[in-house]
């Protein structure tokens, strides 16, 4: 989903909650105003509007694949070994690095949709989605999330998923996402299919790690797993790519130590 859209609905949010307010008869009671002003609302509507553009204009296809995590996982405890717990290393930094550095090899996912042309990007600028507490979602850009090194991209994710959170982001980091990921892993949900938000033409999800029983040659043994998925847009790529650009970020997450 893209933040640009949101990041103008959080403002027109705000410019409407303070009309309403202004024009509340004094002596209202603060529920009717709190039901007026309520942010979190007309995020969601916002949101939901974009949404049903993009499924009725977007030709979306759906992907998906189940990616072992034991290599990456084994690498991420190891290299947290000697780090205080302010410097470790979260697995999302992992996964958007692993999706910025496909994006950078398949550009017919990373782009937007313009005027009937797709305009394929320069850079890779990751937009993470973000809930909020006071309910709906932001979507803050990682910007050059491909050239950034897992330190700088799990310094950069944990700086604005808390600014965000807080309702302190900068304008500029609701803007200029050239794809877009999208979890809901840490409620448990082990496959979620993304609704791409125009002009982007792509949207990874993210479910949650769980176990899996799978075959090592002629044994039987519970493995970590998650399911990754695509959506994208039709016009702008087909499904040989879009399954190459899975299979890309599968082998770049069995291969940790060059991320």
């Amino acid at each position: 989903m893209a933040a640009e859209g949101l990041g103008r609905a959080d403002a027109a949010s705000d410019a409407l909650a303070s009309k309403e307010a202004s024009q509340t008869p004094p002596g209202t009671p603060s529920g009717v105003v709190s039901q007026k002003t309520d942010r979190a609302a007309r995020r969601r509507q916002v949101i939901a509007a974009a949404m049903e553009r993009s499924k009725r204009e977007i030709p979306h296809y759906y992907l998906a694949t189940t990616i072992e995590l034991t290599p990456a996982l084994a690498w991420l405890e190891n290299a947290n070994l000697e780090r205080p717990i302010s410097k470790r290393l979260l697995f999302p930094a992992l996964l958007l690095k692993a999706v910025a550095n496909a994006a950078r090899r398949f550009p017919q996912l990373n782009g937007h949709w313009i005027d009937g042309v797709h305009r394929t990007a320069d850079a890779v600028h990751v937009g993470m989605v973000v809930s909020l507490r006071s309910g709906g979602i932001v979507v803050p850009t990682l910007r050059d999330a491909d050239s950034r090194s897992l330190d700088e991209l799990m310094e950069q994710l944990r700086d604005v998923v808390t600014r965000a959170r807080v309702g302190r982001l900068r304008s500029a980091e609701l803007s200029d996402a050239t794809l877009a990921v999208t979890s809901l892993g840490e409620e448990g949900v082990e496959t979620i299919y993304g609704v791409i938000y125009p002009p982007q033409v792509s949207i990874i999800g993210f479910g949650a790690i769980h176990s899996e029983v799978r075959a090592e040659g002629d044994l039987l043994g519970t493995r970590p797993v998650l399911r990754a998925t695509l959506a994208a847009d039709h016009r702008a790529s087909d499904g040989q790519e879009g399954s190459r650009f899975l299979t890309t970020i599968a082998r770049q997450l069995a291969e940790p130590e060059k991320l």
